[in-house]
């Protein structure tokens, strides 16, 4: 299975954010409204204003999802907009006719009928008729019998039948017919409906649809809410019509909190404000409003000329340049260049800037007879309005050293902040200027703010710039050798680098847990694409593979191994042959062991499972098979069989396995394996069995003992409990930094994983206690004060269990500011929150032998001794007091957390 060729990785890329498997009404509120039906929900047509609080930012959809959402064609429900959820037939027709501007066609008011077994919700009706009547659905194929076994409305929305829908919607039908007969080039192609292929072949050829991990179609798989809204967002760039709210232009001013765009005569003003959304059209991610540079071409929307969506469609300013030498300003606003034999007049307003040398506005008046001057005109409107006046008289040649303040890719220009402190912007001229850093040459866009440099400047343009002292900064290239010391990578302009290596370099492979040094691809033809990070000394810190130009085949059946020419002969998942080239530099790997191709020879028989890593027929790496480790996705009961889904994408089905190891459960069998539980499972040296099939889990668990002596902690379990040998475990906190074992103590909570029954790590739990200050049941966050005092505020959004007593509740309505409270995060993100029990008495004295308050009986029976933790919290009101400030007969009300005293209040 190709699971990393280049074809395969950007058809995963694309694959994941255009396609793929949305339910949840895409109907706004007046329209919900106006037809009442019992079953549908109350919408809110929820702008891009940031809103949606499932959508976050940077959410691979976010883009396109506030784009559509500006525009009106989705909404959300009540702030959420559920972007994972399924797609059904019957919304995704409401989208598609939000999308064609086809929606106000439907009369909600005239009673609708369809065909017999054609079931559609009622709300969707008069739509599904309009998208018949315009073509967007086929009679014929939506109408068949076959497709009527299911209710057509709510059926889930496969990839096949969105991509019809559409290229209906864009008006393509023609060119789809066109390339019906076409194979589609995917490996499941055989899956296509023979009616949507030329449909899906349509689909790429715009750009708008790609395959997935395997060269995969997945024509069948359902489609999400998040995928659609991107689906419906690209296409936008192949019609012509124009959506409400929608502005597109060049910008004409930005400043005060508004943008003005200007197109045809027309300019139109829009409010900024905090929840503006700003994107470039080129990046799916946001940038911010610095980002948003005059003159430039925008589209924005929003209602009422409040911008909710703002999107860079060309970064490059709508200006030219006009220089030489200035004259005199004169009345109506007149600015006089001198050239060769005559002068100029220019128009400038009161929007004008005019700036000196390095940038810092002036006075016009303070401009000299004589001064070199560059006027910047505005090239959108045609009337040529003067945006901005420079004097570049006044010929600057030194070298000096600084520190770089600013880098404008755009103007070819950089600030610096001299020796002396002064910032001096000055530009630089392609192929006369060199950037380099130490031994290294640099591109512009890899020079940093910040960095420390040495900069010449020649007839006021910059001619070199050397980073004497750099800060952290990113490359790009492609490996080429790897050493224990050293990498050396090819850059886009095809010349090598060579950087030395880090201490411990980060690396990061996609797909691949804890990947080291040893699961990079170095080669001068197909070596891994990456993103190098560098520290301020050139060294490499972080190695993340961008991309692999590799093909990969997991779990692939051996046909022949010839010894003596070294091929091998394969037949990979799909029963498709492929022959490689083994030499002394491939990788081999056989149970935990790294053998040679002499020994190796024997192993390699017919059908014996192996994965391949290969650059054409060269194999870099051999491993036989003796595990797979990947997610339980079905159980056949019948054949005895399971399925797993492997980290590259890839499925294999196996045999039932003889023995099924988890944590806390004896003789488990395989119905103790929940779909979805990632798992470990191990074969037989022949392959045929799997010996036993690990679950791995996660599970938060409170300890009942401590001996960093011996290495080893005891957690509770149901039936007593378990200890852990953790000399060899890695013990972290909650942001994943290391710990000693002496830093937990009995009574702390752990999250532990487990493989089978064997720990794999160990996390400590955070637990904060203190008083409950503020809540806000709706938002879903509550804020406490703790024990030293200092105020955090904590989100729920994972699910609340509150523990008041031996009642559990699932709302925060159920607390008080009253309340204190021990607060902490089970290992499945749910927020548990134990209530601490408390008492009213009547204090009596403090015993010092025991560091104990003795409070006054209310009966004979009545526990009056209660221990003070080491941080007892003793206050009244604000004010903080000593145990020994409380006299006799004072009214107190104590809190306790695990029979222990944490904090008094004096009444």
């Amino acid at each position: 299975m190709k699971a990393y060729s280049t074809k395969a990785i950007s058809a995963v890329l694309a694959g994941a954010m255009v396609m793929g498997g949305a339910s949840s009404a895409f109907a706004d509120a007046a329209t919900v409204a106006a037809s009442t039906p019992a079953t549908v929900t109350t919408q809110t047509n929820t702008a891009a204003t940031g809103i949606f609080s499932d959508v976050k930012t940077g959410f691979w959809a976010e883009k396109h999802i506030y784009k559509l959402a500006s525009q009106g064609i989705v909404v959300g429900n009540n702030g959420l907009f559920r972007p994972g959820d399924s797609v059904t037939q019957q919304e995704a027709v409401l989208m598609a006719l939000r999308f064609m501007k086809l929606q106000g066609n439907v009369d909600n008011n005239t009673a609708v009928a369809l065909p017999t077994g054609f079931e559609v919700s009622n709300y969707y009706k008069a739509y599904v008729v309009l998208a018949f009547q315009q073509g967007l659905l086929d009679k014929t194929t939506e109408m068949a019998t076959d497709n009527l076994k299911t209710a057509w409305g709510e059926r889930k929305a496969t990839r096949e039948w969105i991509a019809e829908v559409l290229i209906r919607a864009l008006g393509k039908t023609s060119d789809a017919a066109a390339v019906a007969s076409e194979p589609t080039g995917f490996a499941d192609d055989s899956k296509v409906s023979a009616s949507k292929r030329g449909y899906i072949n349509t689909a790429v050829d715009l750009g708008l649809a790609n395959g997935l991990d395997g060269n995969r179609f997945d024509p069948q798989g359902v489609v999400t809410r998040a995928q659609l809204a991107t689906f419906f967002s690209r296409a936008e760039g192949h019609n012509t019509l124009e959506y409400d709210n929608t502005v597109k232009g060049s910008i004409s001013e930005i400043k005060d909190g508004k943008l003005t765009v200007y197109n045809n005569g027309v300019s139109s003003p829009f409010n900024l404000s905090a929840s503006t959304a700003y994107f470039n059209s080129t990046s799916e991610t946001r940038i911010s409003l610095n980002d948003v540079q005059p003159y430039t071409k925008v589209t924005v929307i929003g209602a009422t000329y409040n911008a909710a969506y703002v999107e860079v469609t060309d970064p490059t300013p709508q200006v030219d340049s006009v220089s030489g030498s200035f004259a005199k300003l004169s009345s109506g606003n007149k600015i006089w260049l001198e050239s060769t034999d005559t002068f100029n007049e220019y128009y400038y307003d009161a929007a004008t800037t005019f700036v000196d040398v390095n940038g810092d506005k002036i006075e016009p008046a303070s401009i000299a007879a004589g001064s070199v001057v560059t006027l910047q005109r505005e090239t959108y409107s045609g009337s040529h309005k003067v945006v901005n006046v420079q004097v570049t008289s006044g010929i600057v040649n030194k070298t000096n050293t600084g520190i770089i303040q600013s880098i404008d890719l755009t103007a070819k220009s950089i600030t610096f902040k001299n020796a002396a402190g002064t910032a001096e912007t000055f530009k630089w001229e392609e192929g006369t200027t060199l950037f380099s850093s130490q031994s290294s040459v640099l591109l512009p866009a890899e020079l940093k703010v910040n960095s420390a440099v040495k900069y010449t400047i020649k007839d006021n343009l910059i001619r070199s710039v050397e980073v004497t002292q750099g800060v952290e900064r990113t490359v790009l290239g492609s490996i080429n050798e790897l050493t224990s010391s050293t990498i050396v990578y090819k850059k886009a302009d095809g010349t090598k680098e060579v950087k030395l290596l880090g201490a411990t370099p980060t690396i990061i492979i996609p797909n691949i847990t804890s990947p080291v040094a040893g699961d990079l691809i170095a080669d001068a033809v197909g070596g891994d694409n990456v993103q190098l990070t560098l520290n301020s000394s050139d060294q490499v810190t972080k190695i993340e593979v961008l991309s692999r130009q590799i093909d990969q085949f997991s779990g692939a059946a051996i046909v022949d191994y010839n010894t003596k020419t070294q091929l091998l002969t394969i037949m990979d998942s799909s029963n498709k042959p492929h022959v490689f080239q083994l030499d002394e530099k491939t990788k081999l790997y056989y149970e935990g062991v790294l053998p040679t191709l002499s020994t190796i020879g024997g192993r390699l028989t017919e059908n014996r499972k192996v994965n391949v890593r290969a650059i054409g027929q060269r194999a870099l790496s051999l491993e036989i098979v003796a595990k797979y480790e990947g997610t339980v996705t079905a159980v056949n009961a019948t054949s005895r069989t399971i399925v797993l889904k492997l980290s590259d994408g890839q499925s294999v089905t196996l045999p039932y396995p003889q023995l099924v190891d988890l944590f806390g459960k004896t003789s488990a069998t395989i119905s103790d394996v929940p779909i979805g539980s990632a798992v470990t499972a191990v074969l037989s040296a022949s392959q045929e069995i799997v010996t036993v099939l690990k679950v791995k889990t996660v599970m938060q668990l409170e300890t009942a003992t401590v001996n960093a002596g011996t290495n080893r902690v005891s957690v509770k379990l149901t039936a007593g409990t378990s200890e852990i040998n953790t000399l060899a475990i890695p013990l972290t906190n909650e942001a994943g930094q290391t710990i000693k074992l002496s830093d937990l103590k009995a009574g702390d909570f752990v999250n532990v994983t487990f493989d089978g029954s064997s720990p794999l790590s160990i996390q400590s739990v955070k637990l904060t206690s203190g008083q409950v200050t503020a809540l806000d049941a709706v938002a879903g966050t509550l804020t406490l004060k703790d024990y030293t005092a200092a105020v955090q505020t904590f989100a729920v959004s994972g699910g609340v269990r509150i523990i008041r007593d031996a009642t559990t509740t699932t709302a925060l309505s159920n607390l008080t500011t009253a309340d204190r409270v021990e607060l902490r995060k089970d290992a499945n993100g749910t927020t548990i929150i134990r209530v601490l029990p408390q008492l009213s008495r009547t204090f009596s004295r403090y015993d010092s032998t025991t560091n104990g308050v003795v409070t006054k009986r209310i009966s004979t029976n009545d526990n009056n001794i209660f221990r003070l933790a080491a941080n007892v919290y003793i206050h009244q009101a604000d004010t903080t007091l000593s145990v020994q400030s409380l006299k006799e007969n004072d009214n107190i009300t104590v809190y306790f957390n695990n029979d222990v005293v944490v904090e008094i209040v004096k009444q």
